[in-house]
């Protein structure tokens, strides 16, 4: 979910008055050096073998590629049974947890699915050339993997509490399982740094990505379809007003615990992606001859590509970048909603998050840059002969509408729509994941929880208003800091998923774990 990538055009229009421009300037003033410093860090590009790449994201491909050979290609071998899993064939209603596997599944995709999936895309396929679809394909088949990882370890070392809620995370699974691999004191310092670290980062981009980018975004996509500045929304009150029943919204859902995220997601993911996918059909089938043709550009600009900066490497690495950015695989914020499920076996929900990337990366991402390519638009065709020319990629969503607009002259509002689903389920899922981050560093007690989304609330209108680019730099830095942390956890722990495989393996063989008739499902 790179944030950078992901604005929308007309966003530094967001309104915001006098007073509150002067808030923003000192604000953003104070984090402008801490962004920048930590994202030197974090997107810091590194050369091997005459391949340049951030170190982040070959970081997150390299483990997703060891763990697909570790565990044999699971996300392949058991896709069908993570589809019955996800059905409820293999889940009591009495197991432990709060949410059936079809709602954490869908309360994880709404953490990810969102405007990076839109925008991003566009500026893939424009700076990568289509051949960059081919490798975010790839990328997000072997990001399942890295998933199927870190939520079997979530469910694995999640904590249950006294009102049979539960908590989950890398902040739980590298306290516990790191103590348990490195025996003595040492494994328990090293586990508790690196939990509160995991704490500290989901908690403020929880805050600022997860919340305060998506609410100023829906309220900028919003004016900018109602007539921009001169329009219905463009008085100095709307963000404020627009904020605040925004925010009334998330806190009807967010104040009734995870049950009440899982009911809203298993509904709103649904929808938003049935009418995104949709919408991309709609264009593929009216240039249905030009399908052929496309998929030749996908496959040949993979390994072949004309004109695209650094060639066939240059494409994969741009379409690894934006795989990444987009399924948040190794991040270690999925297993927070994952830890939810009901299951006395770990490893089925392992099988249920790999459906995560497939239906982020390898459905909608590949679905958006398809009707791109497709539609294959003068403006798509001009952005990519500047990007290749060395000149300014334009904002992805312009790539992005201008294709859809090809058949759907009112994409306009439909991308509006999407957009504001897309946000709302984000803002709705992290609301859960900063709030497990809190209560880890704070304690859980309804008062801390209260407080926390009060807070929550706060920022929602505090994003409206204000746009704060250095705290949203800096928010997306610190998400992908965590993927520091996390993947060194992931490493020591696999042994710990192998040993949980082959157990629920002997489960099934033995009879023990059967699919279950439909009235015995949740």
């Amino acid at each position: 979910m790179n944030l950078a990538a992901a604005i929308p055009s007309g966003s530094e229009q967001v309104l915001a008055a006098a007073p509150l421009a002067g808030i923003e300037d000192a604000i953003n003033a104070v984090f402008d050096p801490i962004s920048a410093a930590l994202s030197a860090f974090v997107f810091a590009e590194i050369t091997i073998f005459g391949i340049t790449f951030p170190w982040i994201v070959g970081w997150l491909v390299v483990a997703a590629t060891l763990f697909t050979v570790y565990f044999g290609a699971v996300q392949f071998r058991k896709f069908g049974l993570a589809l019955q899993i996800v059905r409820g064939r293999y889940t009591r209603k009495d197991e432990p947890g709060e949410i059936n596997h079809f709602q954490a599944l869908s309360s994880a995709v709404s953490g990810t699915v969102g405007l990076g999936n839109i925008a991003g895309v566009g500026v893939a396929v424009t700076i990568g050339g289509a051949g960059a679809t081919f490798w975010m394909i790839v990328a997000g088949l072997l990001g399942m993997c890295t998933k199927f990882v870190e939520c079997t370890l979530g469910v694995k070392y999640r904590e249950y509490h006294a009102d049979g809620t539960v908590s989950g995370g890398p902040m739980h699974y590298l306290r516990k399982g790191v103590a348990e691999r490195i025996p003595g004191a040492t494994g328990k310092v090293i586990g508790r740094v690196l939990a509160a670290g995991a704490a500290v980062f989901i908690l403020f981009f929880g805050i600022a990505g997860g919340n305060m980018f998506q609410a100023n975004q829906t309220f900028a996509q919003l004016r900018d379809v109602t007539g921009g500045s001169d329009g219905l929304l463009g008085g100095g009150g709307a963000s404020l007003i627009f904020g605040i029943l925004l925010a009334i919204v998330v806190g009807a859902v967010i104040f009734g615990g995870i049950t009440s995220i899982g009911r809203v997601t298993s509904r709103l993911v649904p929808s938003m992606a049935i009418l995104y996918v949709t919408a991309c059909l709609v264009v593929i089938v009216v240039n249905i001859t030009s399908v052929p043709a496309a998929f030749a550009a996908i496959i040949g600009g993979a390994f072949n590509p004309e004109g695209v900066a650094g060639g066939a490497i240059g494409a994969l690495i741009v379409g690894f970048q934006r795989a990444a950015f987009s399924n948040e695989a190794g991040l270690g914020s999925a297993p927070i909603a994952h830890s939810a499920v009901k299951t006395k076996h770990p490893v089925t929900e392992g099988y249920v998050a790999m459906l995560e990337p497939f239906i982020d990366t390898v459905v909608i991402c590949t679905m958006t840059a398809l009707t791109i390519v497709i539609a294959g638009t003068p403006f798509y065709r001009d952005a990519q002969a500047s990007a290749f020319a060395g000149g300014e990629t334009p904002d992805g969503v312009l790539v992005t509408s201008d294709a859809f607009g090809t058949v759907l002259p009112g994409f306009p509002y439909v991308l509006t729509v999407a957009i504001a689903l897309f946000a709302l389920s984000t803002v709705i899922t992290w609301a859960y994941y900063g709030q497990k981050a809190w209560t880890y560093l704070v304690g859980k007690s309804r008062t801390t929880e209260r407080i926390y989304q009060l807070g929550y609330c706060f920022f929602v209108v505090v994003g409206s208003v204000l746009t704060l680019d250095a705290v949203l730099s800096f928010a997306d830095a610190v998400l992908f800091l965590l993927a520091l942390f996390n993947i060194i956890g992931l490493y020591l722990l696999a042994p710990v998923v192998k040993r949980e495989v082959a157990a629920y393996r002997q489960k099934l063989d033995s009879g023990e774990v059967s699919r279950i008739p439909h009235s015995s499902r949740r």
